[in-house]
């Protein structure tokens, strides 16, 4: 009897210990009160905030594993690429989803720690009218790259038409053909929407730049703003990134009164977007965007930043996460280094120069 009693208490503080053991091991986590995530509107608000609505969940289950404990995970979407990097720089917004170009600007304060991955697409022509025409529709299954490019689009106005009948013929755009047009750009510090656009026409055009042509509409909100404008034939040409037909194809040709699965606003079309909005002009590659971390951030440690390397790749291979980041058409995230960017801020400074 007192060596079963024995053999009792013996399980007993074994089971003890391996309670305390467990306990002690979750109080060695490392514990912040919130982790703030900010993501570019290089697509419209409302779809970034629903397409990654179940993403702090799982952050601060992927942080948990890794050996953090975070009560609160925020997103939002800045007002514009340079609130986001200014708000970065000033510490009031932990990580950022910045493209190579905004993130060359405010690099200084900010650091990255991934590049995003992408389903090539179909096309990677540099004659703009192979891009054209439902024939030419592009799809996104070609293999994973680190690059993107952005096209310039003449939009279905009466004037786009004549610069996009010019390309389709053959012909090549004179400068007092783009002059002549009416130009939707977003923020000077936006890659496929300022500044590869610009290194286009500086190698084209004699040096010449976006801001030496004479009617020019910047756009802080995005690039649906860009394609609704085209569609309102507000203006003549727009620029984006090269898959930007395909997340608009859908709300094109829709009634204005309603919206795409995606929440985006019938633009009310009647032909194809593939007919109508033309290619232009196709820019050099450009390296894929960034997950960056403020300098400022209380995360911005070298065992908390590996950490979140492995939690957004964990993330990110997963069907929910692949669904989640699909908003920003990528694929998977390849840990980075400053450094991989250097072509990217000497293009931001050839374009400011």
């Amino acid at each position: 009897m007192k060596k079963i009693v024995a053999m009792l208490l013996a399980l007993v503080m074994v089971s003890a210990l391996f309670v305390g053991g467990s306990v002690s091991a979750f109080a060695e986590n490392k514990h912040f009160d919130k982790l703030t995530l900010e993501f570019v509107p290089s697509k419209d608000a409302d779809v970034i905030i629903a397409g990654t609505a179940n993403l702090p969940e799982l952050v601060q289950a992927e942080m948990k594993k890794l050996g953090y404990d975070i009560d609160e995970v925020d997103i939002t979407v800045g007002t514009s690429y340079d609130a986001t990097g200014e708000a970065m720089s000033a510490g009031s917004i932990d990580i950022g989803w910045l493209p190579g170009g905004t993130y060359a600007l405010y690099s200084d304060d900010t650091d990255v720690i991934l590049t995003a991955t992408r389903n090539g697409l179909s096309n990677d022509s540099e004659n703009p009218a192979d891009w054209n025409g439902e024939a030419n529709a592009t799809q996104k299954n070609g293999p994973q790259v680190t690059f993107y490019r952005s096209l310039i689009y003449a939009a279905p106005s009466e004037y786009g038409k004549k610069l996009a009948e010019k390309v389709n013929n053959g012909e090549k755009l004179t400068w007092e053909d783009l002059d002549g047009a009416k130009w939707a750009v977003q923020k000077t510090s936006s890659s496929a929407g300022y500044i590869y656009p610009t290194m286009w026409l500086m190698e084209n055009y004699d040096g010449k730049k976006i801001s030496d042509l004479s009617n020019v509409i910047p756009i802080d909100s995005g690039y649906g703003t860009a394609f609704s404008y085209a569609a309102a034939e507000q203006v003549d040409v727009i620029v984006c990134y090269a898959d930007g037909r395909n997340d608009y194809e859908a709300s094109w040709t829709l009634p204005t009164d309603q919206q795409d699965s995606t929440g985006k606003q019938g633009m009310g079309r009647s032909d194809s977007i593939w007919n109508e909005l033309n290619v232009i002009g196709v820019t050099e590659g450009i390296y894929n965007d960034t997950v960056a971390i403020s300098k400022e951030s209380p995360y911005y440690t070298p065992e908390t930043v590996a950490a979140l390397q492995d939690c957004f790749i964990n993330i990110i291979n997963t069907p929910e996460g692949k669904a989640i980041f699909d908003v920003y058409s990528h694929t998977g995230y390849a840990k980075a280094v400053d450094s991989d960017y250097d072509g990217a801020r000497a293009a931001l400074t050839a374009v400011d120069g």
